[in-house]
């Protein structure tokens, strides 16, 4: 029976084992890995809406989440809403962190 698999021999106990170090050195890796291509670049998009959404004053067009255009009518500043006009005639209210961006004046009438 031993002609169809060769046998396996154990290596040398000292000769291959792994030391503490090397451990240690891929879990800093991975923290390293995980901090530079997750959490940092996360951080740097969390930091660009809060000041944009502390940076929105009452004649701005903005794109909401839900993809409506509109221009602020009103900011309540306690609240953390605005109000924003969709047409001459109708308005919405709605969280100041559902906004994405800040659109350029005279978006509205392009559109």
């Amino acid at each position: 029976m031993s002609f169809f698999i060769s046998p396996a021999y154990a290596q040398d106990a000292g000769a291959a084992q792994g030391g503490g170090m090397e451990l240690i050195f891929m879990l800093v890796m991975f923290g390293l890995i995980f901090y530079f291509l997750i959490y940092r670049p996360q951080a740097k998009r969390v930091k660009q809406h809060k000041e944009l959404v502390s940076s929105l004053s009452k004649g701005d067009e903005v794109l909401t989440q839900g993809g409506m255009v509109g221009r602020i009518t009103k900011v309540s500043d306690d609240k953390d809403f605005i109000v924003i006009a969709l047409t001459e005639e109708m308005e919405v209210t709605v969280q100041k962190a559902a906004v994405t961006s800040v659109l350029p004046k005279g978006t509205m009438k392009s559109l």
